[in-house]
């Protein structure tokens, strides 16, 4: 398996023609590459570039509009509604978080379900957008349905990721960013394009058995909750994904459970939908309406330190702070570049020579 490296503005640029190729403004091209990217910078990797030519497909599907009418269809002083019009994700998401940033800087807090939407990256990007105001923020969403409950052998529910992210002071703010399934399927199609087996526990097949073959899925199999199995917690993880999708979907009017469309274009939406497209759910709540902004940095700062100063059971391995590692990523990204697989870039290209598209030069 090869690896090309791209600078930032390269991969940025080339993400931001694709948009516009498909018809977005320049300012939604702008924000959704900038969603993608920082998902690369980030070290996450299953969010980035390579789903690029998802969105492309879904797009000639007709399964995105590329010029959506985002708006308000419910709203209380600290709660909202928004459809997203069948737009990019990458766009909607940061609409609704601004909406609940404004009202949280009115009234203390800002809640918003989204419905009607698409694939909206990393959550994580959404959630820091509050920490600018000194906010906490909140970001989740449903998807595809790849996972079956606790002691099912059914798709009914998505990976369903959650995040939250908290303002430090002089450390970096703690970001918990995480799906509430097994593993994200970002990660499978990672071991599918490096030809590797995944994990005991991230998996079953299409009778319920366990399975470390990252193809599964195409085989009838199904990702597992968080915990993977009812003696090791999954009805836990199992409780994070349903209450994902009830805020996501349910309490916007999208579609849930096993009625969520796909986000590959090559399977059909379910032909009796229960909502509009796929919901997420976002937050943001002021730091000061608790206590002051200066007070719970320092704190926070201080439970940092304590965590990251914990016993190790090994010397070579300590405490990480949520977040920690993707901020490591991201600074040494931005000096290096950013590594793509031999398989997306030649997706990413074979998707920019169909586009019309100038594609990636390699750079090993």
């Amino acid at each position: 398996m090869a690896f090309y490296t791209f600078t930032e503005d390269t991969l940025r640029n080339f993400t931001i023609s694709t948009f516009l190729k498909m018809g977005c403004s320049s300012e939604h091209a702008k924000l959704a590459a900038d969603v993608l990217i920082k998902s690369d910078l980030r070290g996450i990797d299953s969010h980035g570039v390579a789903r690029l030519s998802g969105y492309v497909r879904l797009w000639e599907k007709k399964r995105i509009n590329p010029k959506p009418n985002i708006r308000i269809v419910h709203e209380t002083p600290t709660t909202a509604t928004v459809d997203g019009d069948a737009g990019l994700g990458l766009v909607v998401a940061p609409f609704a978080m601004k909406v609940a940033i404004e009202k949280a800087e009115k009234f203390g807090s800002g809640w918003v379900s989204v419905k009607n939407s698409n694939h909206f990256g990393i959550a994580g990007y959404h959630t820091m957008l509050a920490l600018e105001k000194d906010m906490i923020g909140f970001a989740m969403t449903n998807a595809s349905p790849l996972v079956a409950p606790t002691f099912a052998n059914e798709r009914m529910l998505g990976t369903n990721p959650m995040c939250y992210a908290f303002p430090a002071g002089k450390f970096p703010p703690v970001i918990i960013d995480m799906a509430t399934s097994s593993a994200a399927n970002g990660k499978l199609e990672i071991a599918q394009r490096s030809g590797k087996p995944v994990p005991d526990g991230w998996i079953q097949d299409k009778n319920g058995n366990p399975s470390t073959d990252p193809h599964e899925l195409k085989k009838g199999g199904s990702l597992l909750p968080l915990g993977s199995d009812r003696d090791h917690g999954s009805h836990k993880g199992f409780g994070l994904s349903a209450t994902v999708d009830i805020l996501s979907a349910v309490l916007s009017g999208a579609n849930y459970g096993p009625w969520v469309p796909p986000f590959v274009a090559f399977l059909e939406p379910s032909d009796n939908p229960v909502g509009e497209g796929i919901g997420h759910f976002l937050g943001a709540m002021r730091v000061d309406g608790f206590r002051p902004v200066d007070e719970f940095k320092s704190h926070l700062d201080n439970w940092i330190e304590r965590f990251k100063s914990a016993t190790p059971i090994s010397p070579d391995q300590g405490v990480v702070i949520p977040g920690e590692p993707e901020l490591l990523a991201e600074k040494e990204r931005k000096i290096s570049g950013i590594p793509i697989i031999d398989a997306v870039y030649d997706d990413l290209n074979e998707m920019a020579a169909k586009l019309g598209v100038k594609g990636l030069q390699s750079k090993v």
